[in-house]
């Protein structure tokens, strides 16, 4: 894969992911033709910002739970009003990282897929 292509993927998404994990994204998305990178392109990220407004917004619901993919936690914040709010307060400061976890977890399975 071109380089340059790599280092703009990464410059545009770097928000959407850890600063640990991007020498691996680097390392596997050089490895990559160019139809599969426009495929790795194309795959949708949370936003983290974006997740925490939801955090702040609907959090006591356990909506960023839920789009998150934790329906059981999602599902007890529901029914506890966010715990008392004792859980909307603590994924207020979590839910970004929360989110760029996923975000690797969904780029990763990509990869993995690809290969």
């Amino acid at each position: 894969m071109d380089k340059q292509m790599v280092d703009l993927f990464l410059v545009m998404k770097q928000k959407y992911f850890a600063a640990e994990h991007l020498p691996y994204i680097r390392e596997r998305l050089m490895q990559l033709t160019d139809e599969q990178f426009h495929t790795i392109n194309g795959v949708e990220l949370m936003d983290p910002t974006v997740m925490l407004l939801v955090s702040i917004f609907g959090g006591y619901l356990g909506v960023d739970r839920f789009l998150l993919g934790d329906i059981p936690m999602g599902a007890l914040k529901l029914i506890t009003a966010g715990g008392c709010g004792i859980w909307t307060v603590i994924d207020w400061f979590q839910i970004q990282d929360k989110a760029r976890q996923k975000n690797f977890e969904t780029i990763a399975q990509y990869f993995s897929i690809l290969s």
